[in-house]
């Protein structure tokens, strides 16, 4: 029994996905790279379509992300208060040998907590008035003042958009995330989201 799972978690290590661009007849495909471009990922949705109006369709953060993040800024405060509060009723101070250490940890799973609450929440915007598509808080302008630039591009030079899996490996476990990503008609990309939900990924590219 241990030796049939030794071998699965091996096939799953050395599993990679395999694709041939040729299939698609279409040389922007062929210029088009097929690995990963972002690295790291989730293996819980973490972002949802959402239809503003008739012109703009937008990434908001699930649930499930908010919910995540929420936990560890949840941990950063509650923990060191907990603690002081124990110390102060145990011992009528707030003050403990390890105090700075628990202090420490506190604003370490705080801090953590605060960036993935605010990586998820940042906007993913596709809006046609504009004629752009931006990642970021700050909008371009209009379609003929910007062009495409760093979280910025075009909707007009959209080619197509790719789902590529990636493969995340830790110490514990091993889990496929699942990158949207724009291609250009220039065969360059530009990553959307990056989670572990592929049902819902699907779904929302075919709205898109």
């Amino acid at each position: 029994m241990l030796n049939k799972i030794k071998k699965a978690l091996n096939k799953l290590r050395s599993w990679e996905p395999t694709f041939e661009p040729a299939k698609f007849n279409d040389d922007v495909a062929m210029k088009t790279d097929w690995f990963p471009l972002k690295g790291g990922g989730s293996n819980f949705g973490t972002h949802k379509l959402v239809q503003k109006d008739y012109n703009r369709i937008e990434f908001k953060s699930s649930i499930g992300a908010k919910i995540f993040s929420l936990v560890f800024l949840t941990i950063g405060v509650g923990v060191p208060v907990f603690i002081g509060i124990e110390s102060y009723n145990s011992y009528g101070s707030f003050y403990r040998s390890d105090f700075l250490f628990i202090v420490l940890f506190g604003l370490i799973f705080f801090a953590a907590g605060s960036w993935m609450y605010y990586s998820f929440s940042k906007p993913v915007v596709f809006d046609r008035s504009k004629g752009m598509f931006w990642k970021g808080w700050k909008a371009p302008k209009r379609y003929l003042a910007e062009g495409d630039k760093e979280s910025s591009r075009r909707i007009s030079n959209i080619h197509a958009l790719q789902i590529i899996p990636e493969l995340i490996r830790s110490d514990n476990k091993s889990y496929v995330s699942y990158e949207l990503n724009l291609i250009m008609r220039d065969g360059t990309r530009m990553n959307v989201v990056d989670h572990g939900d592929i049902n819902g990924l699907q779904e929302d590219s075919n709205l898109l």
